[in-house]
């Protein structure tokens, strides 16, 4: 089995290249972060990752994690001793505020550090994630007693978090959840109901977790306008703020999942003992869904990660095993030898397909941390407005393009192996089974589409969506300076955005008035979206890389040179797949509306 190598080089060029870690790095919050020091810390966190966490990938699969008797969990082998490791380094924290114990710096940096991570374990990367979307919610909605009680230790990772959403009734439809918090005379509530698919909502990793719950409070609203969210913590604390005796909530069960088979999913009971569990009202009553959200935001993207780190480290397990494996003669091989399978050309298209998709999704997410970085630091509030916009705009794409992808460009890798490929001890079915769960969660992607459908298009009376347009528009001016060596590039994008334009249109003229039919394109528009803003971040990539060949030395021209190939297959042969998904955009609702099922 191939072991996971972070691909530094190829997340430098994203960073200096696309998204221009040294202008973030100079906004107000982030003055003490010089963007040569962001690399250092980036190859001493790969250097962990690929020591610590990635040899455990295989164990937490074989294990995964155990459900006691007494309803505590057990994580695999190795994984106590490594999360204590990643702790004591200080990872956890690097991309939070410095007043809570934190690095200060850029989302950006703890993105790419997340993408690291989770390529080397995801099971194992469920556990951080998490907890920083709680201490982001924290950060933007407590009160200021609340984060000083709770995100300092959150921060350290000494203390984990987690979000309890679902119920079983409910599912996605979030409004219909029935867990319920009592008030109480001293100002505290009692929670009782039950969550379930609560990702590491009891574990032996950390010393407390603290869960952020939905519920409702007495003759609060129906549906998502009445819904309250609380801090309540596993363990209470006692007077000096340590943690103490455990709190009325019960690991119940884990689920037995087809992958991210160590990150235990668990069935969480509030109030089984009968006093209710002990919670804390973050910001006012009836207002936790929009608190949620904060979270959920941040979340999509990290989940949109998930897919971008499976395709890259199945992705390499593939390359290796090509190189290494011989079957049949390859065109233009002597008689009688067998062939490399890299030397095949449907196994080097394969190869590419891959590479180019996760070149150009590494642009998007990134694209997409840095756009949230701004929108919250840039000095003038037209800049911030403007980020706030793109960011919204590209959450669904790094979201729901980015774990569709993970799925299909891990499925790619095992088809490289061939019948190896379905032989669980090569492992590279395991990234397969881990990414199929992360089309589902944090909304599913066809939630991801209704949102950039009727949430997202309608921004402005889209003026948001006309300036993403721009946006890619403006690329065609750069590619021209170029010159013939990105000549298809240029056009393969120009008809990608006629297309999207074309879809657009339709959607602003019709979704309002139709919103069956809007509904009924949002899928297929989610793609074409995504593809076409893949094909953008490739051609701007294109772009940076013929600019640099100008002055490589041997080995970096081979590296920009390769840039250039990959972005012109994208562009040549991925990108036109926009133009083919307009019909289904404008298809509208009648044939879906007249089905018998």
């Amino acid at each position: 089995m191939a072991e996971y190598t972070a691909p530094l080089r190829e997340i430098r060029f994203v960073l200096e290249h696309l998204v221009d870690l040294e202008s973030i790095s100079a906004l107000p919050p982030f003055g003490h972060v010089e963007a040569d020091a962001v690399y250092g810390v980036l190859e001493e966190n790969a250097r962990f990752v690929e020591d610590v966490v990635a040899p455990l990938n295989r164990v937490g699969d074989v294990q995964g994690s155990l459900r006691n008797d007494d309803g505590s969990v057990t994580t695999p082998d190795g994984f106590v001793a490594a999360y204590k490791a990643y702790v004591d380094a200080g990872w956890g924290g690097v991309a939070f505020p410095e007043e809570y114990g934190g690095g200060g710096f850029p989302w950006l940096v703890g993105v790419a550090m997340q993408e690291i991570l989770t390529s080397a374990n995801m099971a194992f990367s469920m556990c951080p994630l998490l907890n920083q979307g709680a201490i982001d919610m924290l950060l933007h909605h407590a009160s200021e007693e609340l984060k000083e009680t709770y995100v300092p230790k959150m921060v350290t990772g000494e203390w984990t978090g987690t979000m309890n959403l679902t119920e079983p009734q409910a599912g996605s439809d979030v409004g219909a959840l029935t867990t319920k918090a009592i008030p109480q005379d001293d100002g505290t509530y009692r929670i009782t109901g039950t969550k379930i698919f609560i990702s590491f909502g009891e574990h032996d990793m950390a010393e407390n977790i603290i869960h952020l719950v939905l519920a409702r409070t007495p003759g609060a609203p129906p549906g998502t306008k009445g819904i309250s969210c609380f801090v309540v913590p596993k363990l209470r604390l006692d007077a000096d703020g340590n943690p103490g005796e455990r709190n009325d909530v019960t690991c119940v069960s884990i689920e037995h999942k087809m992958g991210i088979k160590a990150s235990p999913t668990c069935v969480l009971a509030y109030g089984e003992r009968g006093e209710g569990a002990l919670g804390y009202l973050i910001g006012d009553e009836n207002a936790g869904m929009r608190y949620m959200f904060t979270m959920m935001n941040n979340a999509r993207l990290s989940v949109g990660l998930e897919g971008l780190s499976l395709a890259q480290r199945a992705f390499q397990m593939a390359v290796e095993y090509a190189k290494e494996r011989k079957q049949g003669r390859a065109p233009g091989a002597a008689p009688g030898e067998q062939s490399a399978i890299v030397d095949h050309p449907d196994i080097r298209r394969m190869l590419l397909t891959m590479k180019s998709c996760i070149e150009a999704l590494r642009g998007i997410t990134y694209a997409n941390a840095a756009a949230i970085d701004r929108s919250r630091h840039a000095p003038d509030e037209a800049t911030r407005t403007a980020c706030d916009e793109l960011a919204d705009l590209l959450t669904p794409v790094s979201k729901g393009w980015g774990t569709d992808l993970g799925v299909e460009l891990t499925s790619l890798a095992v088809q490289v192996f061939g019948g190896m490929g379905y032989i669980e001890e090569t492992g590279v079915a395991q990234h397969y089974r881990d990414a199929r769960i992360a089309p589902i969660y944090e909304g599913t992607n066809g939630i991801q589409a209704i949102d950039l459908v009727g949430r997202k298009l309608p921004m402005r009376a889209g003026g948001a969506v006309a300036d993403y347009l721009a946006y890619i528009e403006a690329a065609d001016a750069k590619l021209a300076e170029a010159g013939e060596d990105l000549a298809s590039i240029r056009s393969a994008l120009a008809d990608g955005l006629a297309a999207l334009r074309t879809a657009t249109d339709w959607l602003l003229a019709n979704g309002l008035s139709q919103p069956l039919d809007a509904l009924a394109g949002a899928t297929p528009y989610l793609r074409l979206f995504s593809v076409v803003t893949g094909g953008w971040t490739m051609a701007l990539q294109a772009v940076a890389a013929t600019k640099a060949l100008a002055d490589a030395s041997p080995d970096d021209k081979v590296f920009y040179e390769g840039k250039v190939l990959t972005a012109r297959f994208f562009c040549e042969q991925i990108l036109p797949q926009a133009a083919a998904l307009v019909p289904a955009v404008t298809a509208t609702n009648r044939d879906l509306a007249a089905a018998t099922f």
